[in-house]
């Protein structure tokens, strides 16, 4: 182990902030960091143990005790439930005799929040490796590798096989460049100029959030440092959400282009591609493809003979949703825990290393770079004046056809369900978890900034789903995935858990909806981070649209003879000011 250690840190440049890749690699090599391990790298790295101790519990990915040769993550996303999940975790979990949870020397079995694959569920985690479409017949087929103890190496490869499911390609992926092209552009223009293009583009970030890709790009250019840098944000871990998985493996080569473009703008020299550790699948491709930018000079010293030096680094995650957030991602390329930091400051003046540095998503990137070749005008004539452009959405749930869909902006959401061939709709929860759920009523509504703005997640859901399984699940996902750092997201987020568990298991009175609302707002307005400020909005946005269906899982209430309950809730309702007689009912004849 020492000498393995030794090398790891050595290609390291026993550099901590390179702390999180070094875990990686002993993980993978030994199935879990032991204490011997830890000890080697506190000395080697000359930190303190607990550094490294807090990063191993921070990432669902490592681990202190062994997990066995083989550690099995069986994806835990609504999406997965609604095809099936749980019967094939009985059927895998009976034929390797363990239960979730548990683990022997040869096997660990758990879940994992979502793998990024909700277009092609039930999905599961193989010692990092995606496999999807679960079916008993490749439960059968794993279990017989595993008790024959095949290295993984040696599986087939079918059962590894990921779907692209670009289902309706648009403006930009439509039209992809040639490698070199948006450089060549923007070098013959200049850089002032080629910033300008991109200004009057309009382009906002594919986040969700929207700021003004020019304008980051500006301000950063502008700061007064020696040293920037450019980060790639690949971590999509919202439940719902592949758009990037398909773009990286498609389209990987422009979105490197966009990397290179703003760093030549903003004067960075290093950039950063943040590989969500789910897809661990995409990592050789990416290298190969950044190593063939080397060798056809579009990376390293002198790109296209001018000037002009910048490299791009792969760093995978580890299994944190909250890296997601780019101050958590930075603290988590620094070689920390993803806790995500004060702001101000932001990033752009203090990020990566406490320099200037652009966070941008995957789409954001790609779009840039088609931008520069094509010009402002191609992309504004598509969207709408405050909204140009196009989205690219993952579409799944239920529908014909899950997958990747690109649309100008300004598209009604009709329109997205009649396409993707969605029937007896009960709803859509646009922008996963942490977004909005709409009903029937809104699919008139369009997409755009300035009505329904999304990162691109669109989970469908029919009218056979029960509601409250569908928010109960992604109130257990953000009670799971948070950090922890502030109290009212790790305490409220689990009180949101244990209070709709009460609702849903029929024990709940009108009473407890009314505080389970009170909770919500309290987690929403006092929550440190976007995760806690949004971990509330499956249950407001649900409760706004659907109170019948809370009500219909509340307990049954006995009345004395002779009570008149709506006589009771028009008086509740008179009391109150509003449609809320939780508080009344208490005290007007409710017994247990």
């Amino acid at each position: 182990m020492e000498s393995f250690i030794t090398v790891v840190v050595e290609r390291h440049e026993k550099q901590a902030s390179r702390l999180l890749e070094m875990l990686r690699e002993i993980q993978a090599e030994y199935n879990h960091v032991s204490d011997d391990a830890i000890a080697l790298l506190a000395t080697k790295l000359a930190i303190p143990r607990t550094q490294i101790i807090s990063c191993i519990e921070f990432y669902s990915f490592l681990h202190r005790h062994y997990q066995g040769n083989y550690e099995i993550l069986l994806s835990d996303s609504i999406t997965d439930h609604m095809l099936g999940k749980q019967a094939l975790t009985d059927y895998l979990a009976d034929k390797l005799g363990i239960q979730p949870g548990q683990h022997n020397t040869q096997i660990s079995l758990n879940n994992t929040s979502c793998t990024g694959l909700c277009d092609q569920g039930p999905a599961a985690l193989i010692n990092g490796h995606a496999i999807a479409q679960l079916n008993r017949q490749k439960i059968d087929q794993i279990t017989a590798l595993i008790q024959h103890e095949t290295p993984l190496s040696q599986w087939p490869s079918s059962l590894f096989e990921i779907q692209d499911n670009i289902q309706q390609p648009g403006l930009v992926m439509k039209q992809p460049i040639t490698a070199g092209d948006s450089l060549k552009a923007l070098l013959q223009c200049g850089l002032e100029k080629g910033l300008a293009e991109i200004e009057r583009s309009g382009l906002r970030g594919r986040g969700g959030a929207g700021f003004k890709t020019a304008f980051k790009w500006r301000f950063c250019a502008e700061t007064d440092s020696t040293e920037r840098f450019v980060v790639c944000n690949a971590d999509e871990g919202e439940p719902g959400t592949f758009k990037d998985r398909v773009l990286l493996n498609r389209f990987a080569d422009q979105v490197f282009e966009g990397m290179t473009l703003c760093a030549a703008i903003i004067g960075a020299k290093q950039g950063f591609l943040y590989l969500r550790g789910e897809y661990l699948f995409l990592y050789p491709k990416l290298q190969n493809i950044l190593q063939q930018r080397r060798q056809q000079g579009l990376l390293g010293n002198a790109i296209l003979g001018r000037d002009f030096a910048f490299d791009i680094e792969i760093r995978l995650g580890a299994g944190a949703y909250i890296c997601g957030e780019e101050s958590a991602l930075i603290e988590s390329l620094e070689g920390k825990p993803g806790i995500p930091r004060n702001r101000p400051p932001y990033p752009v003046t203090q990020g990566y290393l406490g320099q200037p540095t652009v966070v941008n998503n995957v789409e954001t990137f790609l779009s840039a770079a088609a931008i520069l070749v094509y010009g402002a005008d191609w992309f504004t004539a598509c969207g709408s004046k405050t909204s140009p452009g196009s989205k690219i959405l993952s579409i799944c749930g239920d529908c014909a056809s899950p997958g990747i869909y690109e649309y100008a902006f300004g598209v009604t959401i009709r329109e997205i369900l009649n396409d993707c061939g969605a029937r007896d709709v009960l709803g859509v929860q646009v922008g996963g978890p942490s977004g909005s759920f709409i009903s029937a009523d809104e699919f008139d509504r369009k997409l755009a900034f300035e009505d329904l703005a999304t990162g691109g997640s669109f989970i469908i859901f029919n009218q056979q789903r029960d509601l409250l399984d569908i928010v109960q699940n992604f109130t257990h996902f953000f009670a799971h995935e948070s950090c922890g750092f502030c109290t009212p997201c790790r305490v409220g987020t689990r009180l949101l858990q244990k209070q709709l568990d009460k609702i849903c298991d029929g024990h709940g009175s009108a009473g407890d909806v009314a505080e389970l609302e009170k909770l919500c707002q309290l987690v929403k307005s006092t929550s440190h981070c976007g995760l806690g400020q949004t971990a509330a909005n499956p249950i407001l946005t649900t409760l706004q649209r659907y109170p019948e269906r809370y009500e219909q899982r509340l307990k049954a209430i006995r009345y004395e003879p002779g009570f008149d309950l709506d006589a009771e809730l028009e008086i509740a309702r008179q009391l109150t000011g509003r449609d809320d007689p939780g508080a009344h009912l208490s005290q007007t004849g409710e017994s247990s």
